[in-house]
């Protein structure tokens, strides 16, 4: 057995080494001609092709980088690690009483006051609240109320569409908050104004690293609005007496047998977490999913064959396989609370400060050759378990079996369009007009 592993254990590390020194001539030819533009080379930090790379880099030579520098500055930290093998990014996200989320205090200025489950560590209150979301968001109701609501939404869109489409504007976003409603019982004033408040509170809670004070201010004003909004949903539901079969009635059907942790304030702050997790990741989601697709010929023919024959698992396949190569957070940062170690008893053991910033790449970690075979091909064959697109461990994304029926029943009525293409010119590439999320993708079929 030794003899049949160890050329295989080598192979793996020599294919390490070349992917780091390949990215070396990569990033060189990609960069320096950057260095020169308008943009700078900051500008294509944000590509999952320079990131994916950047990462090949690190996985070879510096597994777990340590700076003095402080990267994340909207969470108090003392400096930042970098992790990039699997197994290691695992160990930072599974040993969550060492490596702490960092989310509450700005939680706490969504809520007006009080953290919720994404930014709690394991605790009694972390598990009252998580299990009773559960209880109020079922798995069953996937095949029963979700698939069937966005396939009708995004199928009816489709057709109305005439030859072209912008993904995120009328498909992806408008199902997503329309989702709210039938399933939620949370439509919002209107759609234009829940996109803007959970994309906005997305941002400042998960991807504002800069700590941009201009973006505070619009944060405020959402979360203001949200929750005021929530609390009169939540009153006038009570008041009509109606006892609808959506997540908010479930919620209330549970604060009248007495459960702890339901009254009106806990109820609001657990379904603004759950807005503000599903509507803005799920249409930037699709659209990365989809612009990797349209950039593989024989995926995309492979992906458009499964949606005509009907085949929704072989569809969500090829859809996580495409975000795998372009996931909508390419890192999760942790903040060490104690002083630890990552690696231990390794060559690339690393001794982190408590205060430290951990920023464990979940990209990095899907293209890790020592742990997935063929990790740079796309392969519609991979088992789920090789992904790790929404976290990994007691944070992994709650709404994680959510994605896997939102995403493909989003883009199918698409993938069975003849002749599927980018619309030409700069409408058939992502424009994210200044956010971190796509505004504007045009895709054109017949």
């Amino acid at each position: 057995m030794i003899l049949i592993n160890l050329p295989a254990a080598l192979w793996r590390w020599l294919t390490m080494v070349l992917e780091g020194l390949w990215a070396i001539v990569w990033l060189a030819a990609v960069l320096i001609p950057k260095a020169f533009s308008k943009g700078g080379v900051g500008s294509a930090a944000t590509s999952p092709d320079v990131q994916r790379q950047g990462f090949a880099l690190l996985r070879a030579f510096q597994p777990n980088l340590s700076l003095s520098q402080v990267l994340v500055k909207s969470y108090p930290n003392t400096g930042t690690t970098i992790v990039s093998r699997r197994v290691d990014v695992r160990e930072v996200l599974e040993r969550d009483d060492v490596f702490e989320v960092v989310y509450k205090p700005r939680m706490e200025m969504i809520t007006g006051g009080a953290n919720f489950f994404l930014g709690m560590q394991d605790s009694a209150d972390y598990s009252r609240d998580t299990t009773n979301m559960r209880m109020a968001m079922r798995r069953t109701d996937l095949p029963a109320i979700v698939q069937p609501f966005v396939a009708k939404a995004a199928g009816d869109i489709v057709a109305a569409a005439p030859g072209v489409i912008d993904v995120p504007e009328t498909l992806a976003l408008p199902v997503a908050a329309r989702l709210l409603d039938a399933y939620f019982g949370l439509p919002g004033p209107s759609e234009a104004e829940m996109i803007d408040w959970t994309t906005t509170l997305f941002w400042y809670l998960f991807i504002d690293l800069g700590a941009d004070p201009t973006l505070d201010a619009k944060a405020a004003a959402a979360a203001a609005s949200l929750r005021a909004y929530i609390d009169g949903a939540i009153a006038a539901r009570k008041a009509s007496g109606a006892a609808k079969d959506d997540i908010l009635g479930r919620c209330l059907a549970l604060q009248a047998e007495g459960a702890p942790g339901m009254d009106d304030l806990g109820i609001r702050n657990n379904m603004i977490g759950l807005l503000i997790g599903e509507l803005p990741t799920t249409s930037c989601a699709a659209v990365r999913a989809l612009d990797q697709l349209l950039a593989r010929p024989a995926a995309l023919a492979s992906a458009q064959a499964a949606a005509r024959a009907g085949n929704a698992d072989a569809v969500a396949q090829h859809v996580y396989e495409g975000l795998r190569f372009a996931p909508v957070n390419p890192v999760i940062y942790r903040r060490a609370a104690q002083d630890t170690w990552v690696a231990d008893g390794t060559l690339r053991a690393r001794h982190i400060k408590a205060g430290t910033m951990v920023m464990a790449s979940n990209l990095s970690a899907m293209f890790d050759p020592l742990d997935l075979p063929s990790p740079n091909a796309f392969r519609a064959d991979r088992p789920w378990d090789a992904y790790m697109l929404w976290g990994f461990g007691l944070h992994t994304c709650f709404g994680d079996h959510l994605n896997r029926v939102t995403l493909p029943g989003l883009l199918t009525p698409l993938l069975t369009q003849p002749n599927l293409r980018r619309a030409p010119g700069p409408t058939g590439q992502i424009d994210t007009g200044g956010t971190p999320f796509p505004v504007h993708f045009n895709v054109a079929w017949g």
